[in-house]
């Protein structure tokens, strides 16, 4: 069975990978549009803060790629899907069979449509290309402003604060993450990255970009200009669907899959943030190799299916720990807060009728694992202050 699988982020590889494994005498191809080989996406925060290089993110290797029974491309763009032919065909003209396709195309980082918004030095922050273009900006220093007070949003202004940029984060709501922590998390969050030199406009727009040959300035809706040598807009993500939709596949805001991966053609499977299953969009990492996970069984003819569980997101930044998951903004919910001033600890759980649905973590987040196995769980709550202290109380008991 020829196998194809165009795109060789970690959905894409983790997918080749495990077809090539659990599909005996499969001819397995990853198709990589980047001029790379298959990296570590989720580290590049870790790459623009100076921590590591370019090589330690590097997860296959291509020799082990080819160890694995797969065929390799990088620097490979596919332009069109003949669906009758079952032929993939490349920016380059040429034509590549297929008996299974998996799509795995990601997504593209939001570019606010704002005057100024293609000067140079305006960049988004999604791949490696955009972070190696970020370094030699702030090589030379000067002033950066970060669009987007979001988990990447942090992650780049941290990253180039610690290059020794002066940064300034504009956020459209009244504290940062706001989708994965609560006003007051929020707020801690805020005072320790100033702290660490980073500043924050917010709750503010931003209405254009000004300069003439490159960015100069950020221009807020209170009628500021933020002084910046360089721009990143980390505003969102859109799924990449150009291809599938062209092709004639079910598309949505994302690529239409069932609970084994498959699209609306059966010989075309979608895996990673490019897809819509049930109504939902994916953004991170874990549901993704989930996703690839069970595209691979379901390609090697077993039983497969994909159930989601609730959203979580962690992030480290400044030494910070923060981590959110399920349902943190429920109005018909109850909170329980726990605080503890003086090691910038605190916790605050969300239940709805005796059981936890959402729970926020900041400082010491080693609790993370057993408040998302009870909100997976939908356990029922037997004791509020057992609740709130942890683990490591039902450990004690």
């Amino acid at each position: 069975m020829k196998v194809v699988v165009v795109g060789a982020g970690p959905a894409g590889t983790r997918c080749a990978v495990q077809v090539a494994r659990r599909v005996p005498g499969a001819e397995v191809t990853l198709l990589g549009a980047e001029l790379a080989l298959p990296y570590d996406r989720v580290a590049l925060s870790r790459l623009l803060a100076g921590e590591v290089e370019v090589g330690d993110l590097i997860t296959h290797p291509i020799l082990a790629l080819e160890a694995a029974g797969i065929r390799f491309r990088a620097g490979v763009a596919v332009a069109a899907l003949d669906r009758a032919a079952q032929v993939v065909e490349t920016t380059k003209g040429e034509r590549i069979g297929y008996d299974r396709l998996v799509l795995a195309t990601g997504s593209a980082a939001v570019r606010l449509p704002l005057p100024g918004a293609e000067l140079p030095g305006v960049l988004a922050y999604r791949d490696l290309g955009d972070v190696r273009a970020m370094l030699r900006l702030a090589a030379e220093g000067g002033h950066a402003v970060v669009i987007g007070g979001g988990l990447l949003g942090l992650e780049a202004a941290t990253g180039l604060a610690a290059r020794g940029m002066k940064v300034t984060v504009v956020h459209a709501m009244g504290w940062p993450m706001d989708r994965q922590l609560d006003p007051e998390a929020g707020a801690l969050l805020t005072a320790r990255l100033g702290r660490r030199g980073i500043r924050f406009v917010m709750p503010a727009a931003t209405v254009a970009l000004e300069g003439e040959r490159h960015v100069q300035g950020v221009r807020v809706d209170d009628g500021r200009v933020l002084p910046a040598s360089l721009v990143v807009m980390s505003v969102g993500i859109r799924p990449h669907v150009a291809l599938a939709r062209a092709a004639g596949l079910q598309v949505a805001r994302g690529v239409v899959v069932d609970d084994a991966m498959r699209s609306s053609d059966p010989a075309i499977y979608a895996v990673g943030e490019c897809t819509e299953h049930k109504g939902r969009l994916i953004g991170l990492v874990k549901p993704a190799l989930e996703q690839a996970e069970v595209a691979a069984a379901a390609l090697a003819g077993d039983a497969a299916c994909w159930q989601p569980v609730p959203d979580q997101a962690a992030l480290k930044v400044s030494g910070t720990a923060v981590w959110s998951a399920g349902e943190i903004s429920a109005e018909t919910a109850e909170a329980i807060i726990l605080r503890d001033e003086d090691a910038e600890e605190y916790r605050r759980l969300f239940l709805r009728d005796g059981r936890l649905v959402g729970a926020v973590l900041y400082g010491d987040t080693a609790d993370a694992g057993y408040y998302m196995r009870l909100i997976a769980e939908q356990h029922v709550v037997e004791s509020r202050a057992e609740l709130v202290l942890g683990s490591s109380f039902e450990a004690a008991a």
